[in-house]
C-alpha cells in the first residue's frame, strides 16, 4: 500500500471512523513532538507544539497510530495517554 492508495495527491482529507483526518496529521504530529521533546525549545513554541498535538489526537487515535507504534519519550507518552 502507497500514500496515494490511502489519499491520491487531490485529495486532502478523509473520515476515519467519524473523525475528519487531514493529509498530514501524522507527520504533523511527528515535527510537534521533535519540538515537545527538544529541552532546546523556546516555551512558545513547545506551547503551540502542545496545543497542536491536544487538537491532533483525535485524528491520530482514529487512524489507530497509537495502537501500532508506541511513543518512545516518557513525557510525551505520559502526556499523550493522559489526554
Amino acid at each position: 500500500m502507497r500514500a496515494e492508495d490511502i489519499l491520491p495527491d487531490q485529495t486532502n482529507e478523509a473520515t476515519v471512523n467519524g473523525v475528519v483526518v487531514r493529509k498530514g496529521s501524522v507527520a504533523a504530529f511527528l515535527g510537534n513532538a521533535r519540538i515537545w521533546c527538544d529541552p532546546a525549545s523556546i516555551d512558545a513554541a513547545r506551547n503551540e507544539a502542545e496545543r497542536d498535538i491536544r487538537e491532533a489526537l483525535p485524528a491520530l487515535r482514529a487512524l489507530g497510530l497509537f495502537d501500532m507504534l508506541t511513543i518512545r519519550d516518557d513525557r510525551l507518552r505520559k502526556f499523550v495517554q493522559a489526554l
